[in-house]
């Protein structure tokens, strides 16, 4: 049951667009699939290898600009951003990760979140091949309505999440645990932990980029304040997993799915629309006191407090 479960989700997920739901229902999952995408490549990375990053913006906005320069500058469909975005954002991690990779802990997200600045500013400077704080727009859309948008990040998902699974469940799997958990005992055992620090980064990249290069052409348009954002991106992806559950499968998904309808919740309320940051501010201290695990790999604590809830 484990094993189809995936599956059968995917299954009841793509049968969704034909219930006639309407374009904003389908722009709202449309985001919690992308998020939970984004999610899972900053899981890998920083809930199973240990190295968190506050610097998943850097390779989101590389991936949203390769599909956008490809279209801007050479006339290119910017959906062929997916596969070539596998490759540029390959280079910028492998870049990223021999700078970054020497450091520990805090001065590692540190030096993440310091990359993702510079990228933002070189985006809004290089104004010859980003078009600056002008951003770049696709004036062709591929389709008005959003199934087909919809089905296209409901594969990346399920690509992403069995490519995650067997990733973590095969040795290297193994080999970021034990980093993560010690890697001073890791690399006294042997293992070469620069080297499989720098695979962990470079996939979680890869997944990230590839959702950068959907939103572009999603959405048909970006800029350097858009994609390399650090509050809107960066931050938002690791409260996905912090409130879905760390080094869990499904945490990403449940976690875009609370951040995703919470932030359209606050936005519908008068005067609150533009603090949506704040209140997910405070359920991250909530999600850190109560469940320090997120709703997923607490769920049997969270079963817990609801019954004695009940139960009172």
């Amino acid at each position: 049951m484990k094993k189809t479960l995936p599956l059968i989700i995917a299954g009841l997920l793509a049968l969704l667009p034909l219930i006639g739901l309407s374009s904003y229902w389908m722009h709202i999952l449309i985001l919690v699939i992308m998020w939970s995408v984004i999610g899972m490549a900053w899981n890998l990375l920083g809930g199973y290898c240990g190295q968190v990053s506050f610097g998943h913006a850097a390779f989101f906005g590389v991936g949203a600009y390769t599909a956008g320069i490809l279209y801007n500058k050479l006339g290119i469909s910017a959906w062929w951003g997916l596969p070539a975005s596998i490759f540029i954002v390959t280079i910028f991690a492998l870049v990223i990760g021999y700078i970054c990779l020497r450091l520990k802990g805090p001065f590692f997200a540190l030096g993440t979140l310091a990359m993702g600045v510079i990228l933002r500013v070189s985006a809004e400077n290089l104004s010859g091949i980003t078009e600056g704080d002008l951003g770049i727009m696709i004036r062709q859309r591929t389709w008005i309505e959003k199934t087909w948008y919809f089905y296209i990040i409901l594969l990346l998902a399920v690509i992403a999440f069995y490519l995650v699974k067997k990733v973590v469940e095969s040795k290297l799997g193994y080999y970021f645990v034990a980093i993560r958990e010690d890697q001073d005992a890791a690399e006294s055992l042997g293992i070469n932990t620069t080297l499989y620090k720098t695979i962990a980064l470079c996939l979680s990249a890869v997944i990230t980029g590839t959702a950068g290069a959907f939103y572009t052409n999603y959405m048909g348009y970006i800029d350097p304040k858009i994609v390399f954002a650090l509050h809107d991106i960066s931050i938002v992806t690791i409260m996905v997993v912090m409130v879905g559950g760390v080094a869990t499968y499904w945490g990403p998904f449940v976690g875009a799915i609370i951040m995703v309808f919470l932030a359209e919740l606050i936005r519908t309320i008068p005067k609150l629309g533009a603090a949506h940051h704040t209140f997910f501010g405070i359920l991250l201290i909530v999600i850190i006191i109560f469940l320090p695990n997120g709703i997923t790999g607490d769920n049997p604590k969270l079963k817990k407090l609801l019954r004695i809830g009940k139960a009172a």
